[in-house]
């Protein structure tokens, strides 16, 4: 007699807004699924304009909610337990605006939420960490980092605020042991780890990304904060093959980028590509790693147009 196929565990989504409408249930799932009642802390929702015609259709609603960062705020909703069916069919019917991420409910729990697709767009608490070209390093004014800021900041001076504890030589190895212990002090929402290409440039930094990113999430998630991940830079190679004793090259940093890239599909983390903006543009690098202050100033261009 065969053994019978065991389902897979139910998973649990945290929602505030129109899945938790039987009709719409009903509509995607063909039935209503079982809900337990759950608060999301530190969040508050605003409104969002629909415009997808069957998305609409199924809703009866223009308008849906999302979730932007407020400390001592709190979102009531319900956790609904799904199949895998029912989840790829509620993310099938949420727009091009949300994504699905990993939060921490109030009771200590983790679910799945629909979070803003524009990952710093909801953010109020960021810390940054990396290395040198997170840090600023050539730029006297403090780099992309430091105009991401100026711009967050400008926005809600009372609420925003960015902390760049980046570390000029950091790879993701120091800031995977790094991070922890830094984090509760500031209050973050956000994790934003600038991935340099150090680890490119070392015998085996490639081989522990997993582990290093893997490390980099648990801290973000104890503290109920968004992991997003920057990507490295495009390197002028004729003038990095042998600094500092290091051995960067083009190829080494592009396995990186898309080590990157592939663990955060198969993770759930945004990845912003920070590649294309300086690619084969030598005059944006001061020596061949690190950009100028016009190379900083287009960074911080390309992450507006990526997370705003």
């Amino acid at each position: 007699m065969a053994a019978p196929v065991s389902e897979s565990r139910p998973h649990a989504l945290f929602s505030f807004g129109t899945l938790l409408d039987e009709h719409v249930q009903t509509t995607l799932f063909g039935r209503a699924v079982p809900r337990s009642p759950a608060a999301l802390a530190g969040h508050a929702t605003r409104p969002l304009t629909i415009t997808d015609p069957d998305v609409i259709a199924t809703s009866g609603l223009d308008v849906h909610l999302t979730l932007e960062r407020r400390v001592g705020a709190e979102v009531e909703g319900a956790v609904l337990r799904l199949t895998d069916a029912d989840l790829a069919a509620a993310d099938a019917y949420e727009v091009d605006d949300y994504v699905r991420r990993r939060v921490r409910l109030s009771s200590g729990e983790s679910a799945w939420a629909y979070l803003d697709a524009r990952p710093l767009r909801p953010a109020a608490r960021i810390v940054i960490v990396g290395d040198s070209i997170a840090y600023g390093r050539c730029d006297p004014y403090g780099g992309w980092a430091a105009h991401l800021a100026s711009a967050h900041i400008a926005a809600d001076e009372s609420a925003h605020r960015v902390f760049n504890l980046a570390i000029p030589g950091s790879t993701l190895a120091d800031v995977a042991a790094q991070t922890p212990a830094l984090l509760a002090p500031r209050l973050p929402d956000t994790l934003l780890v600038a991935a340099g290409i150090n680890d490119s440039a070392l015998p085996g930094g490639l081989d522990r990304l997993a582990d290093h990113l893997g490390a980099l999430a648990a801290a973000a998630h104890a503290h109920n904060a968004r992991l997003v991940v920057a990507g490295p830079l495009w390197l002028d190679e004729s003038r990095t093959a042998d600094y500092e004793g290091l051995c960067f090259t083009e190829a080494r940093a592009l396995r990186l980028r898309e080590g990157l890239r592939s663990w955060c599909a198969g993770h759930h983390t945004d990845f912003l590509d920070l590649w294309d903006p300086l690619h084969t543009r030598p005059d944006l690098l001061t020596d061949g790693l690190h950009p100028t202050p016009e190379g900083h100033k287009t960074l911080s261009v390309h992450l507006a147009a990526l997370t705003g």
